[in-house]
């Protein structure tokens, strides 16, 4: 039987438990973007704690991006060398590290075949310097109504080219963003993807599309998936009560594909937290 502290691989990567530790907003990076020392320190304490896997906060890769404040920036090589830092320092403590790569938004509808194109090129290149950067791998972000979730869902996608049209559609962005990543990085380059498993919003993703999407990025080989929903934090999580907050739809998933799934949300005791 699988437990917490069991070691386990990940594309040929050794991690020494199954404690992965969900992306976070810190806002510890400069105005520019660039790594700091606060920042570097925050995640080297979580290596030094015993985590298994980091996945850092939303890295933006493209450069006119929305602003989010003390949010870390990876559109540029200029940016490599302090995300060397942040990885050496985790890597020091047995750790693995991945880069969450994401837009924070921008237009769906609006634009040209060859401007989707173009954003799946910036995730592309993202993830060659992400490995150029001494990371593990990379988590694409395709959740909590940041772009890449607000292209695949219904609610706000309503293109008629091979981009929307039906769920199946929507979804091309992301496998088209995967094959970009394999192409332009090594083979034992991890490649991950953060979802909603609902968008929580009447006429947006449901259970159904979140297992379609996810189940055709198992199928174009992405190496883990992470479950989560557009409503990230709750209030009053009490253990054994009512944490968990994805475990269901965690769960679904795990006995529908043969990808790992990583679930998250509100965790509060061992006796709650599956081994999926």
């Amino acid at each position: 039987m699988k437990t917490l502290f069991d070691e386990t691989t990940l594309r040929g990567h050794k991690l020494k438990n199954r404690v992965w530790r969900s992306a976070t907003w810190l806002a510890l990076a400069d105005y520019e973007g660039n790594m700091t020392d606060e920042l570097i320190h925050a995640y080297e304490q979580l290596a030094e704690g015993g985590v298994g896997m980091i996945v850092t906060g939303l890295t933006s890769v493209v450069e006119h991006d929305a602003a989010i404040d003390g949010g870390v920036k990876f559109f540029d090589d200029r940016f490599i060398e302090g995300h060397c830092r942040l990885t050496e320092a985790v890597h020091r403590h047995g750790a693995l590290i991945q880069m969450q790569a994401a837009i924070v938004d921008g237009p769906v509808d609006e634009l040209r075949t060859d401007e989707v194109e173009w954003i799946v090129s910036q995730f592309g290149d993202a993830a060659r310097r992400a490995e150029q950067a001494g990371y593990d791998g990379v988590q694409i972000h395709a959740a909590h109504f940041f772009y890449l979730s607000k292209f695949i869902s219904p609610l706000i996608n309503h293109r008629t080219d091979r981009y929307g049209g039906d769920q199946r559609g929507r979804s091309r962005i992301l496998y088209e963003i995967l094959n970009d990543m394999r192409r332009k990085t090594s083979p034992d380059f991890l490649i991950t993807m953060k979802i909603n498993s609902t968008d929580e919003h009447p006429g947006g993703l449901t259970l159904q599309d979140f297992m379609l999407t996810s189940r055709l990025m198992a199928d174009a080989g992405i190496d883990a998936i992470e479950v989560s929903a557009n409503g990230t934090s709750r209030t009053g999580i009490k253990a054994g009560v009512n944490e968990g907050s994805f475990r269901a739809a965690a769960m679904a998933l795990a006995a529908f594909v043969d990808t790992p799934v990583v679930m998250v949300g509100g965790l509060r005791s061992l006796a709650r937290i599956a081994v999926v």
